[in-house]
Order: C-alpha cells, then structure tokens, then sequence
C-alpha cells in the first residue's frame, strides 16, 4: 500500500453536524438563579455538514449537503478522494447508517476505521462541530442563505493551529507514531 501512494498515508477523523434556523440555545452569563434571556426562532430548515479534519496537521475538508445519507457521503468521500489522489487515507467513522451502508462505494484510495458504538467522545471533529454550534449560538437568521454565509465565514477563519489544538489528542499522537503515519 506505502508503494502505491507514495508512501504517504493520512489519518482524518469524519463526522457530520446538523446546523439550521433553529437557534442554538448555549450558556449565557447571568445572576445566581436568574433564567438567560434570549429571542429563539422555530425554523425547521436545516443543512447537514460533512467534515473531515486531519489531527497532525490541522488540514480539514468541511462539504454542505441537503440532507444525511450514503448517497450524500459516498459524493463527499469522492470529492475527498479526489482533491488528494496521491495519498492513502485512513479516515475515522462513527456506525451511522450512512457510513455503513450495503450500496456505498468507496473510493480506491479511502479505508474506513469504525469507531466503537455509541462512543462520541473518541472522535475529536466533535469538538470542532462544538465550537461552529458556540459561534452560532443566540443567532437569528433570516434564511438558508445568511445559515450559509455565516457558516462560510467560519470555515475560512478556521486555522491548521486552531483545529490541532482542538483534535490533535496524545493518545492519537501516540497511536499513530507506534504504527508510524
């Protein structure tokens, strides 16, 4: 396998987040016993982000689709694959539906590790999902289309350095000198 791509193997953690018009309700400063005040907008209008992000250097490929499905991520793991032809990658999937899906093709050059059931907190793009939900917390917009501006603006403020220090764990660290990537 090092041969055929290079010897360049890359490990990515995946997931997916739903954000929508439904305001994001988060912790505000308040007196001891004192209710947060804030406005909340019922708009059931979501999108589904797919992301990927690389723990050892900070790289990321965040996609927007309509909606949660294999046929939405069997095109996210190609536009993937495709960016970056030349490399191996190994990329960290938790057990939705979507990712184990009987009618998924999977590119050539993309394996998939399974992170054990139920087990969220091992994959660490769910703290990078955390802080996109901080930033959108207490917004209101007034359609898809500023969701979406909001979300772009985001993205291109995020920094390799940013998202180490949020994914890059020693255990991970650790795990992939010992198989050497």
């Amino acid at each position: 396998m090092r041969q055929r791509y290079g010897g360049r193997i890359r490990y990515w953690c995946s997931d997916e987040s739903r954000v929508g018009l439904l305001t994001v309700q988060h912790r505000k400063l308040t007196g001891f016993g004192v209710q947060p005040i804030g406005s909340v907008q019922w708009d059931f209008v979501y999108r589904w982000l797919y992301g990927l992000v690389e723990p050892l250097s900070g790289a990321s490929w965040i996609v927007e689709f309509s909606h949660l499905d294999s046929s939405c991520f069997e095109a996210f793991l190609h536009s993937f694959a495709a960016q970056f032809p030349d490399d191996l990658h190994l990329i960290q999937v938790d057990n939705a539906a979507a990712h184990t899906a009987q009618t998924l093709t999977i590119p050539d050059n993309v394996i998939l590790v399974f992170q054990p059931p139920y087990c969220p907190e091992v994959n660490p793009i769910e703290r990078v999902w955390r802080e996109l939900k901080r930033e959108l917390a207490w917004v209101h917009f007034d359609d898809v289309c500023q969701l979406q501006h909001a979300i772009s603006q985001w993205v291109c403020r995020l920094s390799a350095e940013s998202l180490r220090s949020l994914t890059q764990w020693d255990w991970i660290v650790d795990a992939l000198c010992v198989v050497g990537i």
